[in-house]
């Protein structure tokens, strides 16, 4: 049976971030980029952060911005798990959002991180300490 049309679903840890039938799509794994029709042969790919643009029915562009994730192509649906999303509308709107937000929470997340390593390595020393204060 010949499809005319994905069924795509970009999903969030929070929820569904969009939901929309498309007549193609490219998005960026891994090793590259890579398009998908809707007849295409199902699979599964690791995403990095970059831009998803899929075109509608309408002709119109689907611009989303998306981290790192999971891509997979099953049948008439195509289904996007990632950790963040933004949308635009435009390639260059959404690039900068990209930018801004991803890169930004980034640069948080490793001082969080390195807050966190702090932490339990004071945790571990403490621990050490109350260990050779026993009789």
């Amino acid at each position: 049976m010949t499809r005319t049309s994905i069924s795509l679903t970009v999903r969030l840890p929070t929820g569904v971030f969009c939901q929309s039938p498309v007549t193609r799509l490219v998005v960026q794994a891994e090793n590259g980029s890579f398009g998908v029709l809707p007849n295409h042969v199902d699979f599964v790919a690791a995403l990095v952060p970059g831009i998803l643009v899929a075109t509608t029915h309408d002709a119109d562009e689907l611009v989303l911005g998306v981290d790192e994730g999971i891509f997979v192509k099953r049948g008439g649906s195509v289904d996007v798990c990632v950790r963040r999303a933004v949308r635009g509308a435009s390639l260059k709107e959404v690039r900068d959002k990209v930018r801004t937000a991803f890169f930004e929470i980034s640069d948080h997340e490793r001082t969080a991180r390195a807050a966190l390593a702090r932490l339990e390595a004071d945790i571990v020393r403490r621990f050490a300490e109350l260990k050779d204060l026993r009789p």
